[in-house]
């Protein structure tokens, strides 16, 4: 827990009437412009060439994850005649997201405030903020330039709501998808990643258990928690797929579906690794963690799917191959990788146990599987993070006076807090968004195809 203790030290050398935000997902908060005497005297900030050249790739990488990674992943598994909008869904939101981001989302998350629920408005439109304003790594009086890292937890903001979208994917208008995005970001995605990773935030401070902070290294709550329980709401809102159950609805190109999930995984790297913010053995932690716990994951869905149906399929593995990257998310800076393996294969029989039992079961439309696989792995590693985070299995350690028992409780208060506060806003949401524009296309244009009806072009002419 190195990492929590750098971080906060560095904001007591600061001395800063506002604190600036916190990094990425262990939430280490931006350096100050100036730095007071006295501390002056003790520590000088430098930034390292290297630090700065990993974190410009990592945040490329986590861009690559979008577009087209998430984008083939979603739209190999849709019918030919929606491939289209699914690029298309996930290209406009990160586009929009992005400018969003810079206008007000980064200050409503880390924008100084001492709110334990939101950042503030000190920086909007990036106020104050140069090409010489520089945010503090995990090292002491190592830093790097705010806008880099300003870009790379720009990139987290664009994927956590273009994740939701596989939920009603083939059956929603695109202006809804717009306009709920925008709606979304500024009222569930900010005040989460604030309480989460700003030096202020409620679960980061651990004032929502006792004093024992939330162990969140690349986004489990923020991003995974957050997405797969909006788009669990989304599909019961939204509402079934029109000829669910009679018409073939299978994937139209598993091909492109594994190329997809080979991109996420790569661009996996920067999102887990990346979250580091420094080019050093923290950085590698986490990417051998996203190794071995992916490849964990990827086994033990083969195997519980050869046992159970007599057949591995490809949708099963790259399904693993998602599940160990979503549980290994919160958990790669603080476990082993021997503990990575082990939480991959876990959280991949869970996530299984609810695309192949619970689903059915309860008849809900979670197209692409968004809640039984990033909700239910995100919870799985946000949780088993507190378990393998422990030194007697191959994990980091806990804080000073920290137990597992305490570490647990702290995570799962964090998961709560973040399935009620996302489940509640995102319904309220999507009954706004219903209200003013709609939320379902006509029952003739969900069977033409939204490419040519919402877009009017279509992805292949064969």
């Amino acid at each position: 827990m190195r990492f929590l203790k750098t971080s906060l030290a560095t904001l007591a050398l600061s001395g800063l009437t506002t604190v600036a935000a916190l990094a990425q997902e262990t939430g280490v908060a931006p350096a100050p412009e100036t730095v007071p005497a006295d501390a002056a005297a003790a520590v000088v900030d430098a930034m390292d060439k290297g630090d700065v050249a990993w974190m410009l790739v990592s945040t490329l990488l986590v861009l690559f994850m979008i577009l087209p990674g998430l984008g083939l992943f979603y739209g190999g598994l849709v019918r030919a005649k929606n491939m289209l909008s699914v690029l298309m869904q996930c290209v406009t939101i990160t586009a929009v997201v992005m400018i969003i981001y810079v206008i007000y989302g980064y200050s409503f998350a880390f924008g100084g405030s001492t709110s334990a629920f939101w950042g503030g408005t000190g920086k909007l439109f990036l106020a104050g903020i140069t090409k010489d304003t520089m945010a503090a790594t995990f090292t002491k009086g190592v830093v790097i330039p705010e806008y880099v890292f300003i870009a790379f937890q720009m990139t987290f903001a664009c994927i956590t709501p273009a994740l939701i979208v596989g939920a009603f994917a083939e059956r929603i208008k695109f202006s809804a998808v717009v306009l709920f995005t925008i709606l979304w970001v500024t009222i569930v995605y900010f005040p989460v990643a604030h309480m989460v990773w700003d030096a202020n935030g409620l679960i980061f401070t651990g004032a929502h258990a006792g004093g024992v902070a939330a162990l969140d290294f690349a986004g489990g709550t923020v991003v995974h928690i957050n997405a797969g329980i909006a788009a669990l709401v989304g599909s019961f809102l939204v509402g079934k797929r029109t000829g669910l159950g009679r018409d073939n609805m299978a994937p139209h190109s598993m091909t492109l579906t594994m190329v997809g999930a080979s991109i996420l995984w790569v661009g996996w790297f920067g999102f887990n690794a990346g979250s580091n913010l420094e080019a050093n053995g923290g950085a590698a932690l986490a990417m051998i963690n996203t190794f071995t716990a992916t490849a964990g994951a990827t086994v033990a869905w083969v195997l519980i799917e050869a046992f159970a149906r007599g057949k591995a399929s490809m949708l099963g593995a790259v399904s693993g191959i998602i599940a160990g990257l979503v549980a290994v998310t919160p958990a790669a800076g603080a476990v082993g990788p021997i503990g990575g393996i082990l939480l991959g294969a876990i959280a991949s029989a869970a996530c299984y146990f609810f695309v192949a039992v619970v689903k059915p079961k309860f008849g809900y439309d979670d197209s692409l599987d968004v809640f039984g696989i990033h909700g239910i792995g995100g919870i799985v590693g946000a949780i088993g993070t507190g378990i393998f985070a422990s030194t007697a299995l191959g994990g980091g350690g806990y804080l000073d006076g920290v137990t597992m028992g305490s570490q647990v409780y702290s995570q799962v208060v964090a998961v709560l807090i973040t399935v009620v506060y996302s489940g509640i806003v995102s319904a309220i949401l999507y009954k706004i968004v219903d209200a003013i524009v709609g939320l379902r296309p006509t029952v003739e244009a969900e069977r033409e195809g939204l490419d040519i009806t919402s877009h009017g072009e279509a992805a292949y002419h064969a």
